[in-house]
């Protein structure tokens, strides 16, 4: 039996596909003002091994569930237990996608949080803060000095 494609730009995938989304701490700064935003993303297979081995992480829960539970179209549908004041990341739908074929591949993570679940053991700190508007702005003086005679032959 073949479940039926409900992604048109990624036929390999279903509604049915396992994948996890995080509530993470980020942060936007506006006009020298630091701000707090509860952001909902999706969360890679790499990631949230990485995160369950105890590193350090912005994200305060993640959920199990499907691609289909979260994307219904072009509609993001926010699942149970996030905040109302949660905002989903930019570009959500395409992460998703992406996310849920790193489950696809490594199976193994799935095991880490069963579908349905949520879990929220993880070791929390926004000690490095993810801001997220940041513009990286180069300048003449990040440039690398050398000596005169770098480029001539001796």
């Amino acid at each position: 039996m073949t479940t039926a494609t409900s992604f048109p730009n990624a036929p390999d995938l279903s509604a049915d596909d396992y994948l996890v989304i995080g509530l993470a701490t980020c942060f936007i700064k506006e006009e020298g003002e630091v701000y707090e935003v509860q952001v909902i993303e999706p969360i890679p297979s790499a990631a949230l091994e990485a995160i369950v081995k105890g590193i350090p992480t912005s994200y305060q829960m993640a959920c199990a569930t499907t691609l289909g539970a979260v994307l219904a179209g072009d509609t993001l549908q926010k699942p149970e237990g996030f905040p109302e004041s949660a905002q989903f990341s930019d570009e959500f739908g395409q992460r998703a996608i992406a996310a849920a074929r790193t489950y696809k591949r490594r199976e193994v993570a799935r095991s880490h949080i069963p579908q349905g679940t949520t879990r929220q053991d993880f070791k929390y700190s926004t000690e490095r803060k993810r801001v997220l508007n940041t513009k990286r702005v180069v300048t003449k003086e990040d440039n690398v000095k050398q000596h005169a005679y770098t480029h001539k032959v001796l």
